[in-house]
């Protein structure tokens, strides 16, 4: 299985693309939610830590903070 470990900032893959075309999401927002901001139009959806764990495919890009 895919590594889950994500952090703040990170940018993931989701297995749907978004209507945009991109399929490039920034996490802006952790907690019992996740919200994520889409890169290519900056629109940004708020759903519930299992149902983003589910739904995301892999971590593109780690945060540069350590």
């Amino acid at each position: 299985m895919v590594n889950k470990e994500f952090d703040l900032h990170d940018i993931v893959e989701m297995k749907k693309p978004h209507p945009c075309g991109t399929n490039r999401w920034k996490v802006i927002r952790m907690g019992m939610d996740i919200r994520i901001k889409c890169e290519g139009c900056g629109h940004s959806v708020l759903m519930p830590r299992r149902e983003f764990t589910r739904k995301m495919k892999k971590i593109l890009e780690k945060s540069g903070e350590s």
